[in-house]
């Protein structure tokens, strides 16, 4: 998930730099500060924050030989 949020604000860091506009906010939607955000979040999904659930949540895990394999 942290991955995605990361490359939606890549995209839109991209976006405003195409574009040469800052929304009349210079200092809060500026190029360095979306990119900033975005390695954040990059790095906290390398990092295993925000991963999901590990183990017994979904799928079934067996151990040993699975039922009904002869």
């Amino acid at each position: 998930m942290l991955a995605i949020l990361a490359a939606i604000v890549f995209g839109f860091a991209l976006l405003l730099d195409l574009l040469g506009t800052d929304f009349g906010a210079p200092d809060l939607f500026n190029w360095n500060t979306l990119v900033l955000i975005g390695l954040l979040l990059l790095s906290l999904y390398l990092a295993g924050v925000g991963s999901g659930p590990r183990g017994g949540g979904g799928g079934r895990w067996y151990r040993g030989r699975r039922p009904g394999r002869g």
